[in-house]
């Protein structure tokens, strides 16, 4: 109990400052959280929110699991090869700065205007982040239980499995983490581009009506979403492969 009610208070307080800014920029410029509650029921009762958080969901979902296979593997491999991370070294720079915006432009004018374009696109974005996370992850694991991994003569996939995934784990959760923030914005920037349907399509419809409650309705909803995929799923997975970090008598 009471380690659920700060996390409400904080909520509150955020509602509180919320409404107190709406009263001082006024109702048009920053709705309060009222209106915007109405506006949701009002796209919920319609089916429109639940159809758009769902196609973004998706998209979202895919770019992240892309974006998370790849770059864990490629972060492994330069943390753990002298020899990858300089030849791939200069292409990790290269793309870390690459503008999303480029990317997503590029996606849309090669491959056109399709979902393997956009997903694509948002993956592209977030690989760069992923390696260099990782990377740093796979350099700092001890080299004791790599050693004892040899003369014990694990194979390279128990050395895997064992020995480097448990010691990346909160790496890879950071990594998960930061992912999920970072994709689900570009997601709304592919989808604002270049899609006919989402939370950045819907965005932009109500952006030319001027519907800022609207707005940060979806915006509203979906950060609700994203809050339920961190404590309903990343969370619990990160505790459950940490579970070896803890001592006997915590168990």
């Amino acid at each position: 109990m009471r380690r659920a009610l700060l996390p409400l208070l904080s909520v509150l307080l955020l509602l509180a400052c919320w409404q107190a800014a709406a009263l001082l920029a006024g109702g048009r410029l920053l709705p309060g959280p009222l209106p915007v509650a109405q506006s949701l029921l009002r796209e919920a009762e319609s089916g429109a929110l639940f159809h758009h958080l769902g196609v973004t969901l998706l998209r979202v979902l895919g770019a992240f699991a892309l974006a998370m296979s790849i770059g864990t593997g490629l972060g492994v491999a330069m943390g753990r090869s002298l020899f990858a991370d300089r030849l791939f070294g200069s292409w990790l720079v290269f793309f870390l700065n690459l503008p999303a915006l480029v990317v997503i432009v590029l996606a849309y004018v090669w491959f056109g205007l399709t979902e393997a374009a956009a997903i694509g696109a948002v993956a592209v974005n977030k690989i760069p982040n992923t390696v260099v996370l990782v990377r740093a992850g796979a350099r700092a694991i001890d080299e004791g239980l790599i050693d004892m991994a040899r003369v014990y003569r694990l194979s390279p996939a128990d050395r895997l499995r064992h020995v480097l995934l448990p010691q990346l784990t909160p790496t890879i959760a950071a990594a998960a983490r930061s992912g999920l923030a970072l994709i689900w914005k570009i997601v709304l920037v592919v989808e604002l581009l270049g899609r006919s349907d989402g939370v950045g399509f819907q965005i932009n419809l109500l952006f030319q009506t001027f519907d800022v409650a609207g707005i940060l309705a979806y915006t509203v909803a979906f950060v609700a979403v994203v809050q339920l995929l961190e404590y309903g799923v990343l969370q619990p997975v990160e505790r459950r492969c940490q579970r070896w970090r803890r001592l006997p008598a915590d168990a």
